[in-house]
């Protein structure tokens, strides 16, 4: 019973020390999510009446002959913006993006990828992909300002031909138990897709707006305004469906180390019954032969 019980306790320290941390890191995780949560709640509203908005005007623009639209010139290259986590510990959340990127890729002969995270980084590197961009720990810190970054970088790839479509892979939060991963195409920009948004309209308002200086021009100044809004929408919910796949995970943990702690306490407890047993039937035995 000694070298066993030792054992056990050993373990049983290992896996609370563990239960700490995974504790630690819930809390942690769940302080995060509530501001993630709170950014989301204030930014998603804008960002969704923007993309709307945009895709009436741009549904109704049909007389522009545009590089931005679908069909303009043949897809040769694709990129993929990738939005995964800088670390792990977060459950399938980094292995999903990645999952359902690989999955789009299948079809295409040519890719690049703009990393943003550590971990689809460090994935797309290791295999070999051409990368255009990498950036990293910016999602828990995320500021219009680097969505405007990666949207130059998408544009000026696109604008001299160094690739004919871009897909933004990222994940989508639903609550905060429920995550979704989205392959949406940022460029070239479907006119057919953006009236099945919008929805067929017996009288469009738009029809009856004046463009200046020229609609093209107009329409050239959006785009990129587009492809922003798009872009940082994508980093905000992936920031929030990480940190929500984060505490579950830690939850999860949690929950195991106690179940763990619980059986080990357990056995502990039958190990040493059976050694106080065998000691008792030891010692009247060896009473009895006394007699």
């Amino acid at each position: 019973m000694a070298g066993k019980g030792r054992e056990i306790k050993r373990r049983i320290k290992s896996v609370n020390s563990t239960k700490q941390i995974t504790k630690a890191m819930e809390l942690v995780s769940s302080s995060k999510l509530r501001r993630a949560r709170e950014r989301l709640d204030k930014t998603k509203p804008y960002f969704d009446t923007v993309r709307k908005t945009i895709n009436e005007i741009l549904a109704d623009s049909e007389s522009i002959d545009s590089i931005y639209f679908e069909g303009a010139r043949e897809i040769k290259k694709s990129c993929y913006i990738v939005v995964t986590a800088d670390r792990g510990l977060c459950g399938g959340y980094n292995s999903n993006v990645i999952k359902e990127s690989l999955s789009s890729m299948k079809e295409k002969k040519d890719i690049s990828v703009i990393a943003i995270g550590q971990r689809g980084r460090d994935f797309f590197r290791k295999h070999g992909y051409d990368l255009d961009g990498e950036y990293i720990n910016i999602l828990e810190t995320i500021s219009f300002k680097e969505a405007k970054k990666i949207s130059s970088l998408v544009m000026q790839l696109y604008e001299q031909e160094m690739v004919d479509e871009v897909y933004l892979v990222y994940t989508s939060f639903v609550s905060t138990i429920s995550h979704k991963t989205e392959c949406i195409r940022l460029l070239p920009l479907s006119q057919t897709k953006m009236k099945e948004e919008t929805g067929e309209k017996k009288e469009s308002f738009f029809e009856y707006i004046s463009y200046e200086p020229s609609p093209k021009a107009v329409f050239d100044y959006l785009v990129p305004q587009y492809v922003e809004s798009l872009i940082f929408g994508g980093l905000v919910e992936s920031a929030a469906s990480e940190q929500g796949a984060r505490r579950m995970a830690m939850e999860s943990a949690t929950d195991n180390a106690i179940e763990m702690i619980d059986q080990l306490t357990l056995n502990y407890n039958r190990a040493r019954q059976a050694a106080i047993t065998q000691e008792i039937a030891e010692i009247v035995g060896g009473a009895e032969a006394l007699k």
